[in-house]
This record gives structure tokens, C-alpha cells and sequence, in this order.
């Protein structure tokens, strides 16, 4: 082994590799497709399908990890198939092989990052540091990506996204095979165990409230790189957007340790959700990429502070045995759910009423999530 086994070093590189990579799906791949000759809906359709098979692909790989007891062989599966897969999807021509081999593709890149971050829980509270100083390594990795993806494809093509993509993937699973996994106490679950999930009310009620405002997140994802091009802006400046943003995410997660247990979780998500609904408000105001830019320091109070304080609240809603399990739940929701509703809905407003409007309609979308989310704190369920 390169590294002690109380070490945090694999998996921080793991997920700043993994991150790093994501940077060419999240912030590139629509303008890829974009140049390819595909409309706004016809993206929104090729966007969905990365949502649509996490659904499935989540849980299933999240039952599979906790049957299995093991968080890393499964990881260095799912990296070797987006391997192999990523040189298929990135340079398909047509929708219907789009479709088809992002299906596939999808299966494995989705429970990724959501493995990474259950094992950086688990490790946290292991060693007894902060999940945010582990999972920050994956913001850090964004952001970097974002500024040096955009700059290689603003001089190479945005046809070339597939070759960064393969490298960082690879780095990635060199690094996974240096993992440590966490020993479980609990014997294996059975497929029947699944049903404790199901009967816990708060996590349910919650999953379905955080729907409200995470379609706008997803929706962001999805068009923000369309939306900065329709407004004047070049790759490059796209990239530079999603550093500014990744890198404030950065260092909400960093930070963590000094302001995560001072209140309730819930204070801190619906803090995040107000915040996430007058960044879309402005979003929809101003005309000038520059500005778009400019606020998007605003993504690590929205969603680093709501990723983080919602992926901790849900760990307290459910047993120990189920940890990979109910994680991949919440984070199936989280980018599965509300990313086929964001990218469907987002398309077809991008097409039919512009980014403008779509902007508008996301931030009244989060004000109603938000208003419900306070309702639940208020409730005795929401006292978990």
C-alpha cells in the first residue's frame, strides 16, 4: 500500500479526479451537443438520460455496496465502466445513439460521486474529522477542471471533450485501488431490509419537499452554459463561471468543521434554499454574462451549504446498516429525480420562452420548496 490506512489521501484524490472529470459532462457536454446540430429540447431529452437511469442505477448500486459490504470494489467497477463507455458517448452524432449509450454510460458515472461521498462520511466520523474537509477535494477538483477544460477547449474544439474526460477517469480509478474501505459491525442486508427506508416518514417527506428546489439546481446545470453563450459568453468564460462557483463550494465544504453544528441542519437548508431563490431571480434580471459570472459566488452558499447540511440530516434519518443504501436514495432524488424534470422542463422553456423566463419560473419553483421546507422544521418530524 502507497498510503497508511488512517490515511484520507486516496480518497480525497479519488474525488478530486472524479470531479474533475464530471466538469466535462456538467458544464460542456450541452454545448458539445449543441454543436453537434441538437435544439434545446433535443438536449434537455440527451441531458434527462443521466437522471432518468440514476434513478435505478443509485440504489441499486448503493443495495449492491451495503449486500457486499464494500464501498471500493464497487467504485473501481463503476470507474472502469465510464472508462470504457465515455469514449462511446461523447462521440456519438445522432440522438438515438446518444440516448442509447448514455444509458449506459450513466449506469455507472451516477452512483460515483454519491459512493465517494457515503465512504468520506463514514471515514469522517471514523477518524473524527469533518466530512466537508474530505469532500471539498472534489469542489477543488471542479473548479480546476472547469478553468482547464475550458481553456483546452476553447483552442483544440468542443468536439474533443471525450479525451480529457478518458484521462481523468483513469487517473481516478489508478487512485481508487489505494482506498481503505470502513468495516460494518451490522451482517449484510436483506433485500426485505429496504422496506425500513420506506417507513421512515421524515426521510420520505423530505426527499419529496428538497424536489422543489433541487429541479432548479438541476435545471442550472443543465442551461447555464447555454444560457452564458445566448447571452455573448465563450467556453472559456463558461469555465471560468463554473470555477468562480465550484471554488466558493470549495470553501463552504472546507469550512464546515467552524459552522456546520451551530444550528440545526434544516436552519442551514432553508437559509440555502432562500439564497438559491433570489440567485435565480437575479439570473433572470441581468442580460450581461459578466454578471452572471459575478453572482456565481453564490453557488457555494446555495448548494454547498444545502448539499452538505442535507446529505448530514439524512444520515441521522437512517439506520447504519442502510448508510450506502439511503445515501444513494437522497442523492437519486437530489440529481436523478429533479435532473429529469430540470432538464426536460429547462429545455423546452430554453426553446419556447428563453433563458429569461426559465430563471423566473426556478426562482418561484424555490421560494415554494423553501416555504415548505420551513413548515417541516416546524413540524414535530422535522425535529430529527
Amino acid at each position: 500500500m502507497l498510503f497508511r490506512g488512517e490515511s484520507t489521501i486516496p480518497l480525497k484524490m479519488l474525488l478530486f479526479c472524479f470531479h474533475a472529470a464530471n466538469t466535462v459532462i456538467v458544464s460542456f457536454l450541452p454545448l458539445s451537443l449543441q454543436d453537434k446540430g441538437l435544439n434545446g429540447t433535443e438536449i434537455g431529452w440527451v441531458m434527462a438520460v443521466g437522471p432518468l437511469v440514476s434513478i435505478f442505477a443509485q440504489p441499486f448500486w448503493g443495495y449492491t455496496s451495503d449486500k457486499r459490504q464494500t464501498v471500493k470494489k464497487i467504485l473501481m467497477l463503476c470507474l472502469v465502466g465510464i472508462m470504457i463507455m465515455s469514449l462511446f458517448f461523447l462521440q456519438m452524432e445522432t440522438v438515438p445513439l446518444l440516448l442509447i449509450s448514455g444509458a449506459t454510460f450513466f449506469f455507472f458515472a451516477s452512483p460515483i460521486g454519491a459512493l465517494g461521498d457515503s465512504l468520506s462520511q463514514r471515514r469522517a466520523d471514523q477518524l473524527g474529522v469533518s466530512f466537508g474537509s474530505i469532500r471539498t477535494w472534489g469542489s477543488i477538483g471542479f473548479a480546476t477542471s472547469s478553468l482547464l477544460v475550458g481553456e483546452i477547449l476553447t483552442h483544440t474544439g468542443i468536439q474533443y471533450i471525450a479525451w480529457p474526460y478518458f484521462i481523468l477517469a483513469t487517473a481516478g480509478f489508478i487512485v481508487s485501488t489505494q482506498l481503505v474501505d470502513v468495516k460494518v459491525d451490522t451482517p449484510p442486508i436483506q433485500f426485505k431490509d429496504i422496506g425500513i427506508l420506506l417507513k421512515k416518514k421524515p426521510f420520505i417527506i423530505f426527499l419529496v419537499l428538497i424536489v422543489f428546489i433541487t429541479i432548479a439546481h438541476r435545471a442550472n446545470d443543465s442551461f447555464i452554459g447555454l444560457y452564458i453563450a445566448s447571452l455573448g459568453g465563450s467556453e472559456d468564460l463558461i469555465g471560468v463561471a463554473w470555477f468562480a462557483g465550484v471554488a466558493s463550494e470549495a470553501i463552504v465544504f472546507a469550512t464546515a468543521g467552524f459552522w456546520f453544528r451551530k444550528y440545526h441542519p434544516l436552519i442551514f437548508i432553508i437559509a440555502a434554499g432562500l439564497l438559491y431563490s433570489i440567485r435565480w431571480f437575479l439570473y433572470a434580471v441581468f442580460d450581461d454574462p459578466m454578471l452572471i459570472v459575478a453572482l456565481q459566488f453564490l453557488h457555494g452558499l446555495t448548494f454547498g451549504v444545502f448539499y452538505l447540511t442535507a446529505f448530514q440530516y439524512v444520515s441521522r434519518l437512517i439506520p447504519k446498516m442502510l448508510q450506502s443504501t439511503g445515501h444513494l436514495v437522497f442523492v437519486s432524488t437530489f440529481f436523478g429525480l429533479s435532473g429529469i424534470i430540470g432538464s426536460l422542463l429547462g429545455g423546452f422553456m430554453m426553446d419556447n420562452l428563453g433563458g429569461s423566463s426559465l430563471y423566473a419560473y426556478m426562482g418561484v419553483l424555490t421560494s415554494a420548496g423553501t416555504v415548505m421546507m420551513l413548515l417541516y422544521h416546524l413540524l414535530p418530524f422535522g425535529k430529527s
